[in-house]
């Protein structure tokens, strides 16, 4: 591999592990383990699986001023989401926009009581960080935690395995975030993740992060996971990838992600707009939109990849969309997509055709997520 590519702090034990690793992101990344792509996927839906999500940027925002309330609001004019009226110990999803109302990235937002932690994806944290520093700086200081520390464990045993090593897991509900300790290093713990299952993303300084991995790869029914499984498993939860579901050429609206925008922000809430793009965004909420992301269900055996152009007759004659994201679902045993298609063939059963080797495959628009959710609410 290249020496450019970077390395996370559980690189090393990654390796020890078996992984069979893969450039993604810029980093040396685990795409398997040795149980498998299949076998891990089905492994976190029945138990509990462990991830290394260390590539990703965390940052921290505090305001000037000492009042995370300052800080929240600061970051409202730059993210069209509720962060004033988040309260301590939550988190909340959120997406970065650009002038003309695009996704420059997603990413969680912590309110952690003195100040907000922020995660953000991999391929976009530095340029994320360049952007807050650059319009909050006069009321806030953004310290970047790039060496930090990042994992995810999910699964219906997921509670059951961390709570032995850090009691205070078990009075969590999905969406909580808290600064405590696991196996005596000082870590921040949210009940959330990417599958779509229950589960907890554990963050610390990245040279605790081995002694944090291996103590929870000792708990019964946790194995490590890698990249591979996880796409295939936020694929069946119906969460986007950046840079592949959602992008600067996509809007919140044509994304299905409005939900990620409170009332407060909305047109007649008590802060609306006030955000990059605020303008398009707040027009395409109330007009609607010309394509829509949707879930995509293939008949057959054959997965649709991403890239494959979508039809509106077994012909091709009308190109109606594009597949974003696909692969065969191991839970929901079949090939599960999504993707843009035109609005009047957004509604759920519609019937469109894939381009595939040649052929025309038929798929039906369906509701996602494929796979009913695990949180803890």
């Amino acid at each position: 591999m290249s020496d450019s590519l970077q390395r996370t702090p559980l690189y090393d034990l990654n390796l020890k592990l078996g992984a069979k690793m893969v450039p993604f992101a810029g980093f040396e990344m685990p795409i398997q383990f040795p149980a498998g792509l299949m076998a891990e996927h089905l492994h976190t839906r029945e138990k509990a699986g462990l991830f290394d999500v260390s590539h990703m940027g965390q940052i921290r925002i505090a305001a000037k001023s000492g009042d995370v309330k300052d800080a929240a609001a600061a970051l409202e004019t730059l993210v069209p989401a509720d962060y004033v009226g988040l309260a301590a110990g939550r988190q909340r999803y959120g997406l970065l926009t650009n002038d003309e109302g695009g996704i420059l990235d997603d990413l969680m937002v912590a309110n952690m009581g003195h100040d907000l932690l922020v995660v953000v994806n991999a391929g976009c944290k530095v340029q994320d960080a360049d952007r807050i520093e650059k319009a909050l700086s006069d009321r806030c200081v953004v310290t970047r935690q790039f060496d930090r520390g990042l994992m995810a464990l999910q699964g219906p045993a997921a509670e059951a395995a961390l709570a032995p090593l850090c009691p205070a897991v078990k009075d969590m509900r999905f969406m909580d975030v808290i600064e405590t300790e696991l196996a005596g290093v000082k870590v921040t713990v949210s009940r959330s993740g990417y599958t779509g299952e229950d589960g907890f993303e554990i963050g610390c300084a990245g040279a605790d992060s081995e002694k944090v991995a291996r103590a929870i790869l000792a708990q019964p029914d946790v194995l490590p996971i890698g990249l591979g499984a996880r796409d295939s498993l936020r694929l069946e939860a119906g969460l986007c990838l950046y840079g592949n579901d959602i992008d600067v050429m996509t809007t919140p609206a044509e994304a299905s992600l409005g939900w990620a925008i409170q009332k407060a922000r909305r047109e007649g809430g008590s802060r609306a707009g006030g955000y990059p793009g605020a303008e398009v965004v707040l027009k395409q909420a109330r007009d609607g939109v010309s394509r829509k992301r949707v879930g995509l269900l293939a008949e057959g055996r054959a997965p649709v990849r991403a890239g494959a152009k979508l039809f509106a007759d077994a012909e091709g004659q009308k190109e109606i969309g594009v597949v974003t994201s696909g692969a065969f679902g191991p839970s929901v045993k079949a090939p599960v997509a999504m993707g843009y298609v035109a609005s009047d063939h957004a509604a759920l059963d519609t019937p469109v055709f894939a381009e595939l080797r040649g052929k025309y495959v038929p798929l039906h628009v369906r509701a996602m997520p494929f796979v009913a959710p695990g949180f803890k609410r």
